[in-house]
């Protein structure tokens, strides 16, 4: 059909002019007879010529035609056979049923034919090349290279049947990636580092030793650098900047940062060990954008307590260390900074408006109390942005409704935006989280926020703020605000219940001041007795009713003792879940031999919550921040959707084995 197609296109049709002919001579012959028989004998001639020379063109036409495929055809199997690039041929299947020499000399192995590509190159999945639309896959590494295959499907048809069969190209990729490698390698990271406990250090230090410290500070920071042929500079005392190449980063997080435990070895007459902060920084095009993420990830560091490194890449942030506890400070520099600060904020403002984070606890609501004295003191309208009560609050929360003196002290997140003006001040109390405040439509509407937490530093955190209050070695935000009350005025003007609710904040997160109480905790708790606290008042704030003491007793006798030093149980659905299971963690620390628990619980049908404790060897913050929570080192929570309890106690224990298999180093990864 196509033969005779190209023939009817090429070859002139020449009956339309015999057919023009035949009517002249037929006119003629009416008139010329004789003249009309001589021009019929003519037309007949001309129609044997017409039909014999048109014979014979088609016939050379059709010949050339099929020289030239002949040609064409063995044209296209030389191309094939002195292709400089590899080539195969294979089924659907992946088996191969030709290739080119290039290809052997690719692979190093003879005798391919009727092997699986799969077997034959390992790294090679055919599924995957197939399933990809653009007929190419990534970069295959074979031997010693990496080649890039391209396919194409073929269809061959013969007189029995039509099968397919698939074409490879593999196209060599070697020195692009090695120049691309070699790019990245190359490319020039920023460090900062920052001796996150300098000043106490050398308070605690002999004034005669305090200069060999520091040289051994600085000796093991530069050998530190010099191994990663870098560059260091000091530009103060307790800061450093260091500029290395990308291609050692790899290495540092595969020995977890070893300079942060180095460091810490140190002892020339210290009495407190030397911590650092370091802060990696990856994502930028030039050296301010690097520079910019690298003291972004210093201070997230430093917010998470110090004495630990944060990588930070575009794809996720990787932290290690931050397997000690963060070292108080003695200075209240920085609280009588802040409460100055916040008081002109205050000032400043027409409507305060103070919120914790969702499912609020005494140390959240206690703190709330705290800034709404702050600002009421002030003279200045105030609400605490509550949504509606629970169990942990409840004892509280009932007391201040009862008293009387606090009509309209609580708001919901409707009647909050309602009463948001274009002054208004929003503090957030005990979180640093946006999506965990109890209500996070409010920071979306104003830029006059204040923050105020204790919890170390996740991925999400409040960035804008008009001032930050962040300190992680704190027992509590409670603690944090009976500060700032103090410097706010001396005679530390506040009522009772207001100061009993800052006390049970302490006492609910230090566990009855036993865990992460420093000198400032009982400063602040004297200060808050002398303004009228009763501590047996506070006592009865942690009462609680038969059912919910037999509840935490049965979870404790549930209990599975996991690795020999970790409590793990499960928590039955009720009304108050989440509290006992809380409650029940601490108490499983009461065990002997006990160093960390945990407690699952279910809330909602799909919704998972775990409580975890410690008493300050194992950092549950690490281990459960890897399931979306985070915390402290010793107080930690997270909280899992579409999970049942087995699932998440399965998920549960295999981070814990990789925590220890670690080294205990504390690395979290954030995607």
């Amino acid at each position: 059909m196509k033969k005779r197609g190209i023939s009817k296109f090429l070859i002139p049709d020449t009956r339309i002019y015999l057919i023009i002919i035949f009517m002249l001579v037929s006119t003629t012959f009416l008139y010329e007879p004789i003249i009309g028989i001589i021009g019929m004998v003519m037309i007949v001639y001309l129609i044997w010529y017409n039909f014999s020379a048109g014979n014979t063109k088609r016939k050379e036409w059709t010949k050339y035609i099929e020289e030239l495929s002949t040609d064409v055809d063995s044209a296209t199997k030389q191309a094939i056979l002195n292709m400089p690039m590899p080539l195969t041929i294979i089924e659907f299947d992946g088996t191969i049923t030709w290739y080119n020499p290039q290809f052997v000399e690719m692979v190093g192995k003879n005798d391919l034919l009727e092997n699986n590509i799969e077997n034959v190159i390992p790294s090679f999945i055919l599924k995957d090349v197939l399933q990809n639309k653009a007929n190419e896959a990534g970069e295959v590494k074979i031997r010693s290279g990496y080649f890039k295959p391209v396919y194409n499907i073929v269809k061959i048809t013969n007189e029995q049947e039509a099968k397919y069969i698939i074409m490879l190209y593999w196209i060599d990729k070697t020195k692009d990636i090695e120049i691309s490698k070699k790019y990245l390698d190359s490319k020039l990271i920023v460090a900062l580092i920052q001796v996150d406990n300098y000043d106490e250090v050398m308070h605690n230090t002999e004034e005669t030793d305090r200069p060999l410290l520091i040289a051994e500070i600085e000796n093991k920071i530069n050998l530190w650098v010099a191994s990663i042929e870098g560059l260091s500079r000091k530009y103060t005392n307790d800061k450093f900047i260091i500029i290395f190449e990308n291609k050692h980063v790899q290495a540092l997080e595969e020995k977890k940062f070893a300079i942060l435990d180095e460091t810490r070895e140190i002892s020339v007459g210290n009495k407190i060990p030397v911590t650092l902060s370091i802060g990696i920084g990856m994502v930028g095009d030039n050296p301010v954008q690097i520079g910019i993420c690298a003291n972004a990830s210093k201070d997230l560091a430093l917010g998470r307590g110090g004495d630990q490194a944060v990588v930070k890449r575009k794809e996720k942030t990787s932290f290690y260390g931050g397997k000690t506890k963060a070292v108080e400070k003695s200075t209240k520099v920085k609280s009588r900074v802040i409460s100055h600060a916040l008081k002109q904020l205050i000032e400043q403002a027409d409507i305060v408006l103070v919120m914790g984070h969702k499912h609020s606890d005494l140390d959240a609501l206690g703190s709330a109390m705290g800034i709404y004295r702050a600002a009421k003191n002030l003279n200045k309208e105030a609400y605490v942005v509550l949504n509606e009560s629970n169990p942990s609050i409840e004892g509280l929360y009932n007391r201040i409704i009862e008293s009387g003196s606090y009509r309209n002290l609580f708001v919901s997140c409707d009647e909050a935006k309602m009463l948001l003006k274009r002054e208004s001040l929003v503090v957030v109390v005990d979180t640093h989280r946006p999506s965990f405040t109890e209500c996070p439509e409010l920071l979306k509407h104003t830029n006059n926020i204040v923050l105020i937490d204790h919890h170390r530093k996740g991925m999400e955190f409040i960035e804008n703020t008009v001032l930050g209050y962040h300190e992680t070695y704190v027992s509590s935000t409670s603690e944090l605000v009976t500060e700032l009350l103090y410097y706010m005025d001396d005679k530390m003007n506040i009522e009772q219940i207001e100061a009993e609710a800052l006390l049970a904040g302490i006492a609910l997160d230090t566990k009855n001041f036993t865990f992460k109480t420093g000198v400032r905790t009982f400063e602040a708790a004297a200060l808050l007795r002398r303004a009228g606290a009763d501590t047996a008042s506070v006592k009865q704030l942690f009462q609680d009713d038969f059912d919910t003491i037999v509840e935490r007793s049965n979870i404790v006798k549930r209990a599975e003792i996991y690795r020999n030093i970790i409590a793990i149980a499960n928590c039955k659905g009720g009304e108050n879940t989440q509290l006992v299971a809380a409650q029940a963690a601490n108490e499983l620390l009461n065990i002997k031999g006990i160093t960390a628990s945990f407690v699952l619980g279910s809330k909602k049908e799909g919704t998972i919550f775990i409580s975890g404790r410690s008493m300050g060897n194992i950092n549950v913050q690490v281990i459960l921040e890897q399931l979306g929570g985070g915390g402290h080192l010793t107080v930690a929570g997270a909280q899992l959707e579409g999970e049942n309890i087995e699932e998440a106690n399965k998920q549960l224990k295999e981070i814990i084995d990789n925590y220890f298999e670690e080294g205990d180093q504390g690395e979290s990864n954030f995607n």
